[in-house]
């Protein structure tokens, strides 16, 4: 377990992260080189090949990258940080524990780093956590506060040519806004001042441990934004004093509300009503009524951690959105091709609402991130997209993600697919997935919307470029 002080500066200090290109793990990378850390690391996905661009980009950074072989661990002095999904037996860690090396969980090291900031303020919930985490954050930064921002997805706003992989920002400013994830228990160890609870619903857990979980998160908060539009979520916000909490909704009265929503394929706009003022017309550059929702909550958080309401406002209207969060990719004739992360039941049916907004088939490749999520959403992912699918839409399922270890595989993509098409819609298993993406080009007509969904796999992105190039082959 970790040991030493880190309330310090981190100059330094050495760490080791066993499975550095990860979406917890790149980010938190980012944060330790940026305050100073000497950075060091390995990746399975490294070894194999997959996705250099983001292994040059860590590079870049200053961070050494080594084989995942344990050839990086030489010095007792190095702290080991592995993420969750990193077995005892991998050759890193063998080394770590030869050698002596304190070592830490993913979540330990950025809960302890959270904790000690001036201002942490983290974001949970099953659904909308790198959004509203982005947006906060986006906030922040426009209005000149500086944040430190810990993401799991790519933040638009952020990246560059000389930093292409922006999913954390490194400032120097009180704030240190974080999502904060609840499939691995960790988020008992955060402790917010300001607390966003987006909504609670299957993923990971059952939803009675993501009730006590939520629960304690929120309780330890100074002031908790909570999204009473998600019914669990509004019985967890009712157990606390609500001088405490800050509720944003679209379909309820509110302490931060949207009305008069108007959608468009890439946009939404709606008139913010908040603290008994005038409404506020606020114009976003991403899609869709749950992002309308991240919005207000995006609002709510930046305005407890002290930026005037008008300029929230503002500001958010900049937001450029994050990677392969409802991403287009391009479009090819006539043919739009979208990048997704959807991989619950409540992520992918809001992706599904907003592009039905709007006419014209969907073409929907689904990976599976896991037999063990797989098992525990499949009656409620079954249930969705019986009644998201419309008739004519097609869905694809290759095989669910696996990047090696042990696992039970008592559901796989098979069984949905053999549920989704007894309820009636068009669901197609295909276990490779580059057939899939190939079958799914194939019927791809104009006026057509290509989506690829799933999470855990930056290959996907590749994939769906890949798909957009083909159309464009075509002609």
């Amino acid at each position: 377990m970790l040991t030493g002080n880190l309330s310090g500066s981190l100059a330094g200090q050495r760490f080791f992260l066993v499975g550095i290109g990860g979406s917890g793990m790149m980010p938190l990378a980012t944060i330790l080189a940026g305050r100073g850390a000497i950075v060091e690391g390995s990746d399975r996905s490294l070894d194999q090949g997959r996705v250099p661009a983001k292994f040059d980009a860590l590079r870049a950074r200053g961070v050494a990258l080594f084989p995942q072989d344990g050839s990086g661990l030489v010095s007792p002095d190095q702290i080991v940080v592995a993420s969750a999904a990193v077995e005892e037996d991998v050759a890193d860690i063998v080394a770590a524990d030869r050698l002596g090396c304190a070592r830490a969980s993913r979540a330990q090291l950025l809960s302890t780093l959270f904790n000690q900031s001036a201002l942490p303020i983290g974001v949970a919930g099953t659904s909308g956590k790198s959004t509203v985490t982005g947006m906060i954050g986006w906030i922040l930064h426009a209005t000149g506060r500086d944040p430190t921002v810990m993401n799991g997805a790519v933040m638009k706003n952020f990246a560059h040519p000389q930093a292409p992989f922006a999913s954390a920002l490194v400032g120097d400013g009180a704030a240190f806004v974080s999502e904060v994830d609840e499939s691995d228990g960790s988020i008992a160890d955060y402790r917010p001042r300001i607390a966003v609870l987006n909504n609670v619903s299957l993923d990971h857990k059952g939803l009675d441990e993501l009730r006590t979980l939520f629960a304690g998160f929120i309780a330890k908060a100074e002031t908790a934004i909570v999204n009473i539009d998600n019914d669990e979520a509004a019985a967890i916000a009712a157990t606390l004093p609500p001088e405490r909490v800050a509720t944003f909704a679209l379909d309820r009265d509110a302490d931060f509300a949207a009305r008069g929503i108007v959608e468009a394929p890439f946009a939404v706009r709606f008139d913010l009503i908040a603290g008994g003022g005038a409404a506020i017309a606020v114009a976003l550059q991403v899609p869709g009524r749950h992002n309308v929702a991240n919005a207000l909550a995006a609002i709510a958080a930046a305005v407890a951690a002290g930026v005037p309401l008008a300029e929230a406002a503002a500001a958010i209207g900049g937001f450029t959105g994050l990677r392969r969060r409802f991403d287009l990719v391009g479009e090819a004739g006539g043919v739009a091709v979208i990048d997704d992360f959807g991989h619950n039941p409540d992520k992918i049916a809001a992706t599904l609402d907003t592009l039905h907004a709007f006419p014209g088939r969907l073409l929907v490749l689904f990976q599976p991130h896991g037999y063990g999520p797989l098992k525990v959403m499949r009656h409620e992912l079954v249930a969705m997209f019986a009644e998201k699918l419309a008739p004519g839409d097609v869905l694809v399922l290759p095989d669910p993600v696996y990047f090696g270890g042990t696992v039970a595989r008592e559901v796989g993509s098979a069984a949905i697919v053999a549920d989704v098409v007894a309820s009636g819609r068009e669901a197609h298993h295909v276990a490779d997935r580059a057939t899939a993406a190939a079958r799914l080009v194939d019927m791809a007509q104009a006026g057509d919307r290509i989506v690829v969904m799933g999470a855990r796999d930056d290959t996907l992105s590749l994939l769906a470029a890949d798909m957009l190039g083909t159309l464009r082959a075509r002609g």
